[in-house]
């Protein structure tokens, strides 16, 4: 159990209420205290320089925007920000702590882990949940996979695709001629067995995203 000393005051930032009422209940175990409840962003802006908080519990999920959009001013407010959201997305997760979360759970990790998310950020370190770490595991294994099974010709050209230019931009950027570009494009479909190279780029743009 966390002692009085170590106790966090929260803010709880969460669109449902019955979500908000059962981290309190959770939180309440180890004696963290609830400070104050949001169901909107603007609705946390509001309170955020009402009280002074240890700890920002965030979904990504709000009606009105996304929860992303609050991670600079919780950061700006030295208040340690941990995403708790059904979002899994390696993406997601890159972002939200690019914006400034210092944790990251997503809502099938066991109650246990949120809250060792807190004692974690309360001492100033990064915490992953298993899940999210997982995601971003995968991410980077696919990743590795897909630079193995490619040569640095055409590795170079995905990365270009990745960042939505044209064929012809791409040869220009690599002195080849555009001919050149389609056939490394059709070997690369076939290689990574997409149907074709619409699919091909969809993929390299996301996988951009991503990084």
């Amino acid at each position: 159990m966390t002692s009085q000393k170590n106790a966090a005051r929260v803010i709880l930032i969460d669109d449902h209420p019955a979500v908000r009422q059962g981290m309190r209940m959770l939180l309440d175990t180890r004696n963290h205290q609830v400070i104050a409840e949001a169901g909107s962003c603007s609705e946390a802006l509001e309170l955020l320089d009402k009280e002074k908080y240890d700890v920002a519990m965030l979904d990504l999920s709000l009606h009105e925007r996304s929860g992303l959009e609050l991670l600079p001013e919780l950061e700006k407010r030295v208040i340690a920000a941990v995403v708790y959201t059904m979002h899994e997305e390696p993406s997601i997760i890159d972002r939200a702590f690019r914006e400034g979360a210092l944790g990251y759970v997503t809502k099938r990790e066991e109650p246990e882990i949120l809250l060792d998310a807190i004692d974690t950020v309360m001492q100033g370190k990064r915490y992953i949940s298993p899940y999210s770490a997982k995601a971003l595991q995968e991410k980077n294994s696919e990743s590795q996979n897909l630079e193995d099974s490619l040569s640095d010709r055409e590795r170079q050209i995905f990365d270009l695709v990745g960042k939505g230019i044209s064929n012809a931009e791409i040869a220009e950027e690599l002195n080849i001629s555009p001919r050149t570009v389609e056939t490394h494009l059709t070997r690369m479909v076939s290689k990574l067995e997409f149907e074709n190279r619409r699919e091909l780029r969809k993929y390299a743009i996301c996988l951009a995203a991503q990084e």
